[in-house]
């Protein structure tokens, strides 16, 4: 199996292996996958408030930047 990953080549290596025009549908494949995958889609740019008031048993105990800070380390969980 070491021996399989050493020898493979880099995805890089294998697109300068391929003729210009395949380089460039290659090219025209990524950017399709990152606009469909990275960027965000219509419905997912509105915030969405579901979280609104899931601290609130704590407001008596911390202050808000106490939740914030405990907020991050459940989210680390």
């Amino acid at each position: 199996m070491i021996a399989w990953v050493i020898s493979m080549k880099t995805l890089t290596e294998k697109i300068h292996e391929l003729p210009p025009e395949f380089q460039r549908e290659v090219e025209d494949f990524v950017d399709f996958l990152l606009e469909r995958k990275v960027s965000p889609s219509k419905s997912q740019r509105k915030l969405r408030l579901s979280w609104a008031g899931a601290l609130r048993e704590f407001r008596d105990r911390f202050t808000a930047l106490e939740l914030q800070q405990k907020a991050l380390e459940w989210w680390g969980d």
